[in-house]
């Protein structure tokens, strides 16, 4: 079998292009240890007074926990509505399926700007305007589509042989959903969850809508705060959030493997 290998110049590009893409973020790091009172690169010097600083900051540190807190329950509601939903729509058949699919998964198609302002009119007639109980709806506006798509995709692609099998040999469909479809769709739950997670937490256009003096969540506090001002307290939280990020990967490449998860 022959194997083509890629020229010197094709892979000089891609280095170029990845530097590129990656380059605001990597430039955030030596940020986050200057010292300086202002954002600016290169440093003056080198410090991590703003990483003190912003573990010394109550409203960030309460934004943060609120922000961990409301992403973990809206990933357990998402998984927990979405398995069934997806099982729903790619094994049972019925007349508008399709039309059903596309409906659950518009918001992914919609600016979020509009579904924010959306949800602000509707939520302000219930009283849900910053609560916990209207970001977690909120959220799972959002959420709900990406966790539908990834986990009909996981169940499209799975071999229905075992589940057969398991009819075959008299086993109730509640047994073979818990049994047999669920271990299977592991992977894909995995995938979702940690999208969801990421997704959840890392909102902020459809958060400015619902948050308030009594509830904030970290992005929409970040984003408070670099509008009154401008310095590497910004660059040291930035750096934590990908620190997390990259631990949600890494978690999911221990326990799954990212290939066996994300690519079918």
């Amino acid at each position: 079998m022959e194997i083509h290998k890629t020229s010197w110049p094709m892979r000089i590009l891609v280095f170029v292009l990845f530097l590129y893409l990656l380059a605001p973020v990597l430039l955030v790091f030596p940020i986050s240890f200057s010292g300086d009172q202002v954002l600016r690169f290169p440093p003056t010097f080198w410090s991590t007074r703003w990483y003190v600083a912003l573990f010394e900051n109550s409203k960030m540190l309460s934004a943060f926990s609120t922000s961990l807190l409301l992403a973990s329950i809206v990933t357990i509601l998402s998984i927990v509505i979405a398995v069934p939903a997806a099982w729903v729509m790619t094994r049972v058949k019925f007349r508008g399926r399709d039309l059903l699919f596309n409906l659950f998964t518009a918001p992914l198609l919609l600016p979020t700007i509009v579904l924010g302002l959306a949800i602000l009119i509707v939520f302000a007639s219930f009283g849900l305007l910053a609560t916990m109980r209207g970001l977690v709806f909120a959220h799972l506006v959002v959420t709900l589509p990406y966790a539908l798509r990834i986990l009909a995709v996981a169940l499209n692609t799975q071999d229905q042989t075992c589940e057969e099998a398991a009819r075959t040999l008299g086993a109730k469909p509640l047994t073979v959903f818990f049994r047999v479809t669920v271990p299977m769709l592991i992977p894909g739950i995995v995938a979702a969850a940690a999208l969801c997670f990421l997704v959840s937490f890392d909102e902020v256009v459809i958060t400015l809508f619902l948050t308030g003096p009594r509830i904030s969540t970290l992005p929409v506090e970040l984003y408070n705060y670099v509008y009154n001002q401008a310095d590497p307290l910004v660059a040291a939280a930035s750096v934590l959030l990908i620190l997390l990020t990259l631990g949600v990967i890494m978690i999911v490449e221990r326990t799954m493997g990212l290939s066996k998860t994300f690519v079918k």
